[in-house]
């Protein structure tokens, strides 16, 4: 596999009204140089065997091969008890959701669009009876081959991520530089990538995810307030923590908005 990417994202300066159906308004840029993430400590989990994480994402620079900008961690997420969903070399990849603490695996292909926001799920579930389906990996709603690495035990519960434990978005040992928008962690559900986006005309769009369960520890981050990144609209107040960040970093670029800064 090769590029990555929605190469047939519409721009549109006026939020795309006539296309978009459901709206994302603005994003959160986040600055690896200024180590900005946002955090929170999770609390009681509904499920440490099932969940889904989805967001757009926009990077702003290619990743080489000794740095791991991570999406979303757990603790620093490579101290031997946290897990990471993160970039190696342009690839989308998870660390520590295997059966052994170290396990990593890569998607096959290159995540090098730095021009637009492309829509990534990771889906996590070990109730299913197939080891390859046990962990999942999205882009614009198609599935990614995964390599390397070891899948998880059925029923297997993950003490590595989704604990009573600081969590990460943006980063805890390697920073994320870019944009993400419309974050959304479910806690004790699995979801398709039709939970939040679809197909029209061909280009992979966001969809209002109306309907979706959160579970205890579940989050939507809109980035709506520029005073308050941070802010969790799921209705679980599972409220994020800026770090290095400020209102400057909420920014009228999405996927449904022009660029903008």
């Amino acid at each position: 596999m090769g590029i990555l990417q929605n190469s047939n994202a519409i721009p549109s300066a006026s939020g795309g009204g006539e296309f978009y159906d459901y709206q994302i308004e603005q994003s959160c840029r986040f600055d690896a140089a200024a180590s900005s993430n946002l955090s929170r400590t999770f609390g009681t989990p509904t499920s440490q065997r099932t969940y889904t994480f989805s967001a757009w994402i926009k990077k702003v620079t290619l990743t080489g091969g000794s740095t791991y900008p991570q999406i979303i961690c757990k603790n620093n997420g490579f101290d031997g008890s946290g897990a990471s969903f993160l970039f190696v070399s342009d690839s989308l990849a998870v660390y520590g959701f295997g059966t052994s603490g170290g396990n990593r695996t890569d998607s096959d292909g290159k995540f090098r669009d730095i021009s637009g926001f492309n829509h990534i799920v990771f889906r996590y579930d070990t109730t299913q009876s197939t080891a390859t389906d046990r962990f999942k990996l999205y882009l614009n709603g198609d599935r990614l081959t995964v390599n390397g690495g070891t899948n998880p035990s059925q029923n297997s519960d993950l003490s590595r991520f989704n604990t009573a434990d600081t969590h990460r978005l943006g980063g805890g040992t390697y920073y994320f530089d870019g944009y993400m928008a419309e974050v959304i962690f479910t806690d004790g559900q699995s979801y398709e990538p039709t939970q939040f986006g679809e197909s029209k005309n061909g280009v992979w769009i966001p969809k209002d995810p109306s309907g979706t369960t959160f579970g205890n520890n579940g989050f939507h981050l809109k980035f709506e307030n520029s005073g308050d990144l941070g802010n969790d609209s799921s209705g679980n107040n599972n409220d994020f923590t800026a770090n290095n960040m400020g209102a400057d970093h909420q920014v009228l670029d999405s996927p449904t908005v022009g660029t903008g800064s």
